[in-house]
């Protein structure tokens, strides 16, 4: 086949399911690190849709309603596009199944789905204290956890405090600061979409000073690659998730602690 992937997570895919050979092209998000390299033909909402017909692809597989208008114009050009929507763990491992049997790699999509579930299920935390965690996926303006995110916040011991805006679309997660003051969370993630996050900047927001997180340092910083790029990579943000929630709560219950007498 001669496939071209215009998100990160679908190029990602192909390469654990041992299809990068069949690769011809790429988003410029896509990871190509140890990797025979291939042609970048779009970011994430924009794309040369000549450009991308012009590789001949049998497939092109891409992500979300973003990518919609992309996707039409490959259409008319004649190119056969596969567009996932995944927006909870579930989904990404159907995610995964569904690339798997289109690019004719279904057995080896199944054990990847499998050990992905497996390996979130692994990252359960019942322990106590559970912090409340604000995550914030954009700056401006202020947008709460995608649904996946928020799950990983809670598989790994903490408390989604926006969870009740886990909408598909990035409108329905927008959060006003004095929402994210009024929730007095104990920790702040931050993973900016394909950019740095500033810290101080969070820091340094009007009325800010007063939430519990900011006052004992808890902001954080997790990079987009791993986290917000929805496959089987996420798994490394959430590994860090886990990593900061169990330092909060190991630093909650000494500070907790009953004094010797």
């Amino acid at each position: 086949m001669r496939i071209v992937c215009l998100s990160a997570e679908a190029a990602d895919i192909c390469v654990r399911l041992g299809a990068w050979d069949d690769v011809v092209a790429v988003s410029a998000f896509a990871s190509q690190d140890g990797l025979p390299p291939r042609p970048v033909v779009c970011g994430f909402s924009h794309a040369d849709a000549d450009r991308v017909a012009g590789f001949a692809p049998d497939l092109v597989i891409g992500f979300s309603d973003v990518q919609a208008d992309i996707a039409a114009q490959l259409i008319r050009r004649g190119c056969t596009v596969l567009v996932t929507n995944q927006r909870t763990l579930a989904e990404i491992a159907d995610a995964i199944r569904l690339i798997g049997r289109a690019i004719g790699r279904a057995e080896a999509a199944e054990d990847l789905a499998t050990e992905f579930l497996s390996e979130v299920a692994s990252l359960a935390e019942a322990a106590e204290p559970r912090p409340r965690v604000y995550f914030e996926e954009w700056m401006d303006p202020l947008i709460s956890g995608i649904g996946w995110v928020g799950e990983l916040v809670e598989h790994c011991g903490g408390i989604d405090v926006f969870a009740s805006r886990r909408g598909r679309t990035s409108r329905e997660r927008q959060v006003e600061p004095e929402e994210v003051i009024a929730s007095n969370p104990d920790i702040i993630v931050a993973s900016w979409c394909g950019r740095r996050v500033d810290r101080e900047a969070i820091r340094a927001r009007p009325g800010f000073s007063g939430i519990g997180a900011v006052q004992a340092g808890e902001i954080h910083a997790i990079d987009s690659d791993v986290l917000l790029q929805p496959g089987p990579a996420i798994l490394a943000g959430a590994r860090e998730l886990k990593r900061i929630f169990d330092a909060w709560r190991r630093h909650a219950c000494i500070a907790t602690a009953p004094h010797p007498r």
